[in-house]
């Protein structure tokens, strides 16, 4: 997994928290949907680069 992955991954699970923390307290249920649904999105990306690098090795 090449270090821009792992930043953007990283960069957008934050964001994705950023956006449900930003929905509950706005009782935005979309957004924060939303911001769950990137959250899984970047771990799934993250799990997906991790098995390509165990087969790299």
């Amino acid at each position: 997994m090449g270090a821009d992955d792992k930043i953007d991954n990283k960069s957008e699970e934050l964001g994705g928290k950023v956006k449900e923390g930003v929905g509950r307290a706005t009782d935005n249920e979309k957004l924060e949907a939303e911001g769950k649904a990137d959250q899984s999105t970047s771990k799934l990306k993250q799990a997906g680069e991790n098995i390509k690098d165990a087969f790299k090795s």
